[in-house]
């Protein structure tokens, strides 16, 4: 078993890389490099809609690094995953990525909060 501070120590590894991941997601809907608008079309969206996908992608982020607003945040991200998996499955691709990124959100946040590791008691 994990001491606390490891458990804490854990959870903000986890949160930084998957902030990290959406952010540069993000960043990517704003910035829109060359052959991003033939992905976004394959996916089935219309370009017009990544400024304000990004907007969300930050919005939802940033109530997830919030301590305060972290359990919101991850319901938050949890829909906008779902998404992600929903268009990655609608399409035929491979939706392994954003169920990883979920995983990786939750546990960065069951790590880092004792009050939800006390409410889903996975470890001992």
């Amino acid at each position: 078993m994990l001491s606390p501070k490891s458990q804490t120590i854990t959870g903000w590894i986890l949160t930084a890389l998957s902030s990290l991941v959406l952010l540069a997601s993000a960043a990517a809907k704003f910035i829109q490099p060359a052959g991003f608008t033939d992905g976004f079309s394959h996916m089935g969206w219309p370009i017009q809609l990544a400024v304000a996908l990004g907007i969300l992608e930050i919005s939802c982020t940033a109530i997830y690094l919030l301590p305060r607003s972290s359990v919101l945040g991850a319901v938050l991200l949890t829909g906008y995953l779902g998404g992600a998996v929903a268009t990655h499955l609608r399409i035929g691709d491979a939706y392994f990525g954003p169920v990883l990124l979920g995983v990786m959100v939750w546990g960065g946040l069951y790590f880092r909060n004792p009050r939800v590791r006390a409410l889903i008691p996975l470890i001992d």
